[in-house]
């Protein structure tokens, strides 16, 4: 069976090989290889960085140059360096005899990429950029082709120009833009056809088979529809249309479930057809840059790891707003709020990567076992630790803004929150009596996604007697911003310069803008390119989502059964005043909301 697999880490860091093998320092503590020039036959520099770092027993890192810095002991001697360099020669020596025999295998094998919901907002807007984003930067097999598939009446070419209409290119190479286009539009196909239709997705497994062409066939199934109609469409695909000589996976959008029964119900479901390890649940959250960068902040640099415990940090905020309203959304928003909306899945996923502990490997199972770890270490949430709220109409600068009961596609009188606030506990050794805070709503002062880390004041603070300022209030904050302009900023006690010994908060800033001339990828390419190569590390196991769904259904559905009437918050401001209440009850104060934010 072909396969397309190639970790993220590799992916991201396989360029540029000078020819040495030298030490930093004099004592060797760290020596650095920069690998060959010339590649053995048969080898480009990608495949040898990712088999190389797969397949080599030594730990190494690839940095941002192409040089491989490896731990060593002090002791090491020159001749230890000699060693190394037999030993990558000898590694890569192998490997260019292996492609030899597997790049005809490799040539003989395609993947076919299958919108379903190819008509939707979610296509148009998110994935098909993103697999031409793939395309543009030559990410994507030799040979793939992509269909578009839905109950909508339409033929290559209509596809072809909807989706031309939303497709842009890198920044950096727009010179052959349009050539790149055309290109990969040849690639795209239709096939309309209903989701629960076994004969329409019969002739859409004999159209697959056309553009195969008799090679090993790899098959991408991306379910962008309602919930309701997933396992259909999975039955239909699987019995169908799925591959019979490589392998076939299948994307699934959230929501998953609106609680435990119903999530269990949907995962029992899906595997009547396809096995664990062919569902990928995705979290567009999880496929952020700030985000995946969280275990490299933590693990990397030891800065940083000895404090992320609660000897150290005083609580931990995952804080998400948006500007706007549901904007006739209303209909699908009311039905889950954004607890389930926003809370259950992207907040909660980002609060178990923050806490989990070193997992044994970058493996996805490693990974998330970790995860697993932290949710089920988790206190049950009470209804007094949460605030939820609903968005009222507002006038501001002579424009009206709508309440949320004004969108027409939401019920009278609705009690669904479009904003809430939480206060979460992990009962384990690191993280015993630490309140992560939780705060998410729509239709507040400003966009953004972040998470702040607040640590412990000083004790005995020397400044605190000498100045008189209030230190305690002023503690030191790690923030990494997620969305807009992604940053990581330190939050440090600075001196005033001059004579009197003043003191104020300075921020240690990394703006990713200024430190990298490069785009930074949309979250939906780096999910596909994985699911492309079967790296699961970003996707949601079924235990996790379990352990998710655990947490949240029983608030859930006491705010539910009790009609819990949200307070109300005007459109546009920073939210219900509960919230600050919340954070007060737990001796803590919005990061997002201070002066020097």
């Amino acid at each position: 069976m072909a396969s397309f697999s190639s970790s993220v880490s590799s992916r991201s860091y396989c360029s540029g090989y000078s020819a040495s093998i030298s030490p930093v320092d004099g004592n060797h503590r760290h020596r650095s290889l920069s690998f060959l020039s010339a590649s053995p036959q048969g080898l480009n520099s990608h495949d040898l960085c990712v088999r190389f770092q797969r397949n080599s027993g030594r730990a190494s890192v690839f940095m941002q140059d192409g040089a491989i810095i490896a731990n060593s002991n002090s002791a090491e001697s020159k001749s230890s360096l000699k060693g190394l360099k037999d030993e990558v020669l000898s590694a890569l020596s192998q490997e260019a005899a292996k492609v030899g025999v597997e790049s005809d295998g490799q040539s003989q094998s395609t993947v076919s990429i299958t919108v379903v919901g190819a008509s939707g907002d979610l296509a148009k807007k998110k994935i098909f950029p993103a697999l031409f984003a793939l395309y543009y930067e030559d990410c994507l097999p030799e040979h793939f082709t992509i269909f578009g598939y839905s109950r909508s009446k339409m033929t290559d070419v209509e596809l072809r120009n909807m989706v031309s209409k939303t497709l842009t290119c890198r920044i950096d190479k727009r010179a052959n833009c349009g050539e790149k286009m055309e290109e990969f539009l040849k690639r795209c196909f239709y096939h309309s056809g209903q989701y629960d239709s076994q004969e329409h997705f019969t002739e859409l497994d004999k159209k697959l088979k056309e553009h195969e062409a008799g090679r090993i066939s790899n098959r991408l199934f991306y379910l962008s529809i309602p919930p309701n109609i997933f396992v259909d469409a999975v039955k239909c695909a699987s019995t169908s249309a799925s591959s019979v000589s490589g392998w076939t996976r299948v994307i699934v959008e959230k929501p998953f479930g609106r609680d435990s029964e119903t999530s269990a119900a949907l995962t029992k479901s899906l595997k009547q057809y396809l096995e664990e390890d062919q569902i990928f649940r995705i979290d567009h959250y999880l496929g952020k840059e700030l985000v995946e960068n969280l275990s490299v902040l933590r693990f990397s640099n030891l800065i940083f790891e000895p404090l992320w415990s609660r000897q150290y940090i005083r609580n931990v905020q995952f804080i998400f707003s948006e500007d706007f309203g549901t904007e006739g959304r209303g209909g699908y928003f009311d039905n889950y709020g954004i607890i389930r909306d926003i809370m259950q899945n992207h907040l909660l996923q980002i609060l178990a990567l923050f806490a989990m502990e070193t997992p044994v490997s970058l493996d996805a199972e490693d990974i998330r076992n970790e995860k697993v770890k932290v949710l089920r270490s988790m206190r049950p949430i009470r209804v007094e630790d949460v605030v939820i709220g609903q968005y009222k109409s507002h006038t501001k600068g002579g424009v009206t803004y709508p309440a949320y009961t004004d969108d027409k596609t939401v019920p009278k009188g609705s009690l669904t929150p479009t904003f809430a606030a939480a206060a979460l506990f992990i009962d384990n050794a690191r993280w015993d009596g630490v309140p992560f805070l939780m705060k998410a709503g729509k239709a507040l002062h400003t966009r953004s996604a972040e998470i702040r880390v607040q640590f412990r004041h000083v004790p005995g603070n020397l400044y605190n007697r000498n100045t008189g300022s209030d230190l305690d209030q002023a503690t030191n904050e790690l923030v990494i911003r997620v969305q807009p302009d992604e940053a990581i900023y330190l939050k440090i006690n600075n001196k005033v310069p001059g004579l009197g010994m003043r003191l104020d908060r300075s921020n240690l800033n990394l703006l990713y803008s200024a430190r990298y001339s490069k785009e930074i990828p949309d979250a939906y390419e780096r999910l596909l390119l994985d699911a492309i190569e079967g790296e699961r590390r970003l996707f949601i196991r079924s235990d996790e989502l379990d352990a998710a769904w655990s947490l949240f259904t029983p608030l859930l559905k006491e705010i539910e059964e009790k009609k819990r009437i949200p307070e109300y918050y005007p459109y546009g401001s920073r939210g219900p005043v509960g919230a600050h209440y919340l954070a007060a009850k737990h001796k803590v104060q919005w990061g997002d909301v201070s002066i020097d934010q």
